[in-house]
């Protein structure tokens, strides 16, 4: 699996160069599958891909604006974008010391099933928190990594997901709050969840946390819950 690290990168170019993958590997799909049989040709390729994004409120297919408490003049004065995408789930933040992972993979290489593949991600993370001491976990019928999900009132939510996939082949993926500036998240109403706190490593710490440490236990922890060696691409 290539392995690319964005860096810091807007948004839109981030979700650009997604689209390109994906649509690549889904052309690489239909020409096999209109080839005759016994054909062999180029294979679809996976991709992992980390970034960092400016500060930028995204809101998925089955999100409402309202959920955004700002208005449209208020965030340009701030100087944060705003985009409607074509991933599940609802209103999120992206900024700067949070971990982004966009995931391009052939699901039809691993299993064909959605949900199983949203449960992965979030063991992805869930495997690295531990690795700081923390139990992070599910929330029923809630997408992404919480802690003290079980607990009213306790609730917080440290990592979000929301993914698309075409022809099996995905793109999107999760975002995991390290040393964040968690008071974006009071412009919006996360994930379109009321009374739910998000969190991130350096609020459960009490202290920041060494991002790229982060980065590379993600890698690592990706490696072993999809079974793939990563390999570094410039």
């Amino acid at each position: 699996m290539i392995f690319k690290d964005l860096g810091i990168i807007e948004y839109k170019a981030a979700w650009d160069y997604q689209e390109l993958l994906l649509q690549q590997n889904v052309g690489i799909k239909s020409a096999l599958r209109n080839a005759p049989e016994g054909t062999t040709g180029k294979q679809t390729q996976h991709y992992f891909l980390l970034c960092e994004h400016p500060p930028v409120y995204t809101l998925g297919k089955s999100g409402r604006k309202e959920h955004v408490l700002m208005s449209d003049a208020e965030l340009e004065a701030n100087d944060i974008a705003f985009f409607n995408t074509n991933r599940g789930g609802d209103i999120t933040f992206h900024g700067l010391q949070q971990i982004v992972g966009y995931p391009i993979l052939d699901l039809e290489k691993y299993y064909t099933d959605i949900g199983k593949y949203l449960r992965n991600l979030e063991e992805v993370i869930i495997l690295t928190m531990a690795e700081y001491g923390i139990k992070g976990g599910r929330s029923k019928g809630e997408t992404g990594v919480w802690l003290d999900a079980d607990i009213p009132g306790m609730e917080r939510k440290i990592c979000a997901i929301g993914v698309r996939c075409s022809r099996w082949v995905t793109m999107h993926g999760f975002a995991m709050n390290v040393n964040t500036d968690l008071g974006y998240f009071n412009n919006i109403i996360p994930c379109g969840i009321h009374n739910k706190q998000v969190t991130s490593l350096e609020k459960e710490l009490g202290h920041a946390v060494d991002y790229e440490q982060v980065k590379e236990k993600i890698k690592r922890n990706f490696e072993k819950v999809f079974v793939s060696e990563l390999i570094e691409f410039n």
